[in-house]
């Protein structure tokens, strides 16, 4: 009795262990460097028809090539920051069956912009990016001091704010001071394949810089104006006597014919 509990134990092991199996697919390793690399996927023990296969890197498509049902190839020209990432072979069955190879690089870190400005007094914000993959898992500022990069500390004389997440960094320095901050900044970003840096320069104004463009237009105004009042002072003078003289001679020539005509008349009376 015990020996045949025994035995219809071990088989029903034996299915429970080939139904817990199920589908398997195989995937080539993660991939980190090199340049035509082939990546694929091999699936075993299917369990519905394979209609056919194709492979996705995030929301995007990617042509494979159709050698067999079962087995999916796609080649990567070159391992770069910008073909880094998770690609999805999927094979076509009920349901969908996934496999995922991993194509790592260090940090390609970029600044937002290579050149911030800010006023004085005003905040300014620094910002990098990592577009590769994996994401950077620790992000560090520094200032470079005649060469040297000199560490940000989070919270620095209450001025200085760094916030990262993921892959993007940001540094925030309020109350913009015109003699200490401008200067050359270097963003460090790290992960397991290694790390990446940045520089982004600061330039800072002063506050009346904002004036300027108004002072400016001001003293042009003031130009003209002085121009036109030394041009018409001097134009004045010349016009007068003309007017004088030109107004002059009608009135004489009138008055000379009325006498003449009055002693005409008395004559005739």
């Amino acid at each position: 009795m015990e020996t045949l509990l025994a035995l219809l134990g071990a088989l029903l092991g034996a299915a429970g262990g080939a139904s817990a199996a199920g589908p398997q697919i195989s995937t080539t390793p993660e991939v980190t460097s090199g340049s035509n690399v082939l990546i694929s996927c091999n699936v075993t023990e299917a369990s519905t028809e394979i209609k056919g296969h194709y492979w996705m890197k995030g929301e995007t498509k990617l042509l494979s090539n159709e050698s067999a049902p079962d087995f999916t190839s796609y080649l990567i020209p070159k391992v770069d920051y910008e073909t880094s990432g998770e690609y999805h072979c999927i094979f076509d069955t009920t349901p969908l069956l996934r496999g995922t190879v991993y194509v790592k690089v260090k940090p390609h870190v970029v600044a937002y912009k290579k050149s911030e400005h800010g006023n004085e007094g005003d905040t300014g914000v620094l910002t990098c990016k990592s577009n590769s993959y994996p994401s950077v898992t620790q992000w560090n500022w520094f200032k470079i001091v005649d060469g040297v990069p000199q560490p940000v500390v989070n919270g620095t004389e209450d001025r200085f704010f760094i916030k990262s997440g993921g892959n993007r960094t940001d540094l925030r320095i309020t109350s913009l001071n015109l003699e200490k901050d401008p200067g050359e900044y270097m963003c460090n970003g790290t992960n397991e394949l290694g790390e990446g840096s940045a520089v982004v320069g600061l330039r800072v104004r002063s506050r009346l810089a904002a004036l300027w463009p108004f002072l400016g237009i001001v003293a042009e105004v003031l130009v003209l104006v002085t121009i036109i009042f030394i041009y018409e002072k001097r134009r004045q003078p010349n016009q007068v006597p003309d007017d004088d003289d030109g107004g002059s001679a009608p009135l004489k020539s009138n008055a000379a014919n009325y006498k003449d005509k009055n002693v005409r008349q008395r004559n005739a009376n």
